[in-house]
């Protein structure tokens, strides 16, 4: 089978460019041709690179320039030709594409459909129903662009909080509509959680688009801390309101008794940090990245994940299970989905700072041997369900039935 894989970045910048290549890696192992098409990068020496479109980043430049790529943002004509170009010459079996708006855009899907190539897309986040791309705006969870009311973007300055970025997030969702570029194009739509799958359906219709679930490989091993019942509730991640970590906070003064560590970086940082100086239960360590961040998944007794919005399935959750670490974990999106596949972790409100405080206690008074044993069911869990067997299988038949 030839598949064309197709991202808006080659080089690895987060967790979308690994799920990109991981996918890549997996078909390539299992015997398939893989291509894959990006937006251009300097010396990036790779197959088809000569087709990958030259595409600024919307944020730089003064304000003309970025009024003349407004265009370009919604509806990508080079990226579309390039693809095309790279169809012709590679003659993929199947498209499967990842994040691609903003930059290369759905307008490459016109491309495939041109050629009569099946495509399928895998949703990491909300953008084909949230003009941005969250569902979450100014502290609270929104739905309010439902049934294409995408005009709320605007009055809620919802895209980073400013009018203008805003106005063209919702001017792209209104031409992707109208153009059916989404819904049109694709064959299968593929999500990492029930969560999100349910949610589209319930802004596009049942039975408007087909969707299938297709989790992210993770190598637990690579991940892997011997399973121990510290001592404290960890966080790690970025830094950022969607994230909760204000609500871990206002937890943390209701349990003077329990010690909380927030490891991590990102735009609140300085509220954080001063915030967390002024309680003696909260230490802040500040960014630590990869290895150096064994020793505090070791120390602790639980990992926190007190996000605000409707996470798809957190990476930092995957990482604590592989460090025999259950999970504190809010109730949104697709979290409850792995944190409730077994023994586990806890389930909170996030706005609710009360209950999170009792269930930290509720932590720290458990025996080490109960903590112990749920880390390592969560070792267990973590290395089977994403295994790269296990994903390569659930891969291997969407294709199959798309191509079919």
């Amino acid at each position: 089978m030839r598949v064309l894989l197709t991202h808006n970045y080659y080089s690895i910048t987060g967790g979308a460019e690994v799920f990109f290549h991981e996918i890549g890696r997996l078909l390539e192992q299992n015997g398939h041709q893989v291509a894959k098409f990006a937006c251009a990068e300097d010396d990036l020496n790779v197959p088809y690179a000569e087709h990958f479109p030259e595409v600024e980043h919307y944020a730089d430049g003064g304000l003309l320039s970025k009024i003349r790529r407004v265009p370009s943002v919604i509806y990508n004509r080079d990226a579309r030709d390039g693809f095309a170009k790279t169809i012709a010459e590679f003659e993929p079996d199947i498209v499967h594409g990842f994040a691609i708006y903003g930059r290369l855009t759905p307008a490459i899907f016109d491309a495939a459909k041109a050629s009569n190539i099946p495509t399928i897309v895998s949703c990491n986040d909300y953008k084909h129903i949230c003009p941005n791309y969250k569902l979450f705006h100014h502290g609270r969870l929104c739905e309010d662009c439902k049934g294409g009311a995408f005009y709320n973007a605007i009055r809620n300055r919802c895209a980073h909080d400013s009018l203008a970025v805003s106005a063209v997030s919702a001017l792209e969702a209104y031409v992707h509509d109208h153009l059916n570029l989404w819904r049109g194009r694709i064959d299968r739509f593929l999500f990492a959680s029930q969560f999100m799958a349910h949610k589209t359906l319930e802004f596009w219709g049942e039975g408007a688009v087909n969707t299938d679930i297709l989790q992210n490989p993770f190598d637990a091993q690579k991940h892997f801390v011997e399973a121990h019942a510290g001592s404290s509730i960890l966080y790690f991640g970025r830094l950022i309101e969607e994230k909760g970590v204000t609500a871990l906070l206002a937890a943390a003064r209701l349990a003077p008794e329990v010690p909380f560590v927030i490891v991590g970086d990102g735009p609140d940082r300085p509220f954080i940090e001063d915030a967390a100086a002024k309680l003696e239960n909260v230490t802040f360590v500040g960014p630590v990245w990869g290895d150096a961040l064994k020793p505090y998944l070791h120390a602790a007794r639980a990992v926190v994940v007190p996000s605000l919005w409707h996470e798809n399935f957190p990476y930092v959750i995957f990482q604590a299970f592989a460090a025999g670490t259950p999970v504190l974990g809010a109730r949104r999106g697709g979290i409850p989905e792995l944190v409730t596949a077994g023994p586990h972790g806890w389930l909170f409100d996030p706005l609710d700072p009360d209950e999170l405080a009792h269930a930290a206690k509720t932590v720290q008074g458990l025996p080490d041997e109960k903590i112990v044993s749920m880390g390592c069911a969560a070792q267990d869990y973590v290395a089977q369900t994403f295994s790269d067997e296990a994903i390569y299988a659930s891969l291997e038949r969407i294709y199959n039935e798309v191509i079919d």
